[in-house]
């Protein structure tokens, strides 16, 4: 059996693991620390707003992939302003759990990801977050990673 947790990548200057409880998000395991302040930290389980929460209590961006037995992810992304955008990692696997595709258009996804990205201060790769979207892998969790390189997202792999 897959992972069925999820990943949360944002900023910190405080005590993340504290902020990402308070937000309510539960099961939360190790942190990755990358460059520039960015951090990626798995978690078992979200609230339907632990998302939305934490980036209003950190001010900064945030992107939440939850992972459906390590086949499929559900990307969730939102900035401090309130903008926000979702994708779908995995498609043709998605298919086989029949998700319906249609919910989740590419294109919406890839202009959500670049304003994102921009809105992160950072440097996107269109191509590569199209990429990531439209593109299959054995495991979800790699395509989530090579979104994060997409996204800009410093010392991501």
């Amino acid at each position: 059996m897959g992972n069925s947790g999820g990943s949360l990548t944002t900023r910190s200057t405080g005590e993340l693991h504290q902020l990402i409880r308070a937000a309510g998000f539960t099961g939360i395991e190790d942190t990755e620390t990358l460059a520039e302040g960015w951090q990626v930290t798995d978690f078992a389980d979200a609230g339907r707003r632990s998302l939305v929460n934490l980036v209003q209590s950190t001010k900064t961006p945030a992107v939440m992939v939850s992972f459906v037995d390590s086949d499929v992810g559900f990307v969730e992304a939102v900035t401090p302003d309130g903008s926000s955008w979702e994708g779908l990692l995995n498609r043709e696997m998605a298919e086989s759990y029949e998700i319906p595709l249609e919910h989740f258009p590419v294109e919406p996804a890839v202009t959500g990801a670049l304003a994102w990205s921009a809105a992160a201060g950072l440097t996107p790769d269109e191509q590569a977050i199209r990429q990531t979207l439209t593109g299959s892998a054995l495991f979800a969790e790699e395509l989530a990673s090579a979104l994060l390189v997409a996204l800009g997202i410093p010392d991501a792999t």
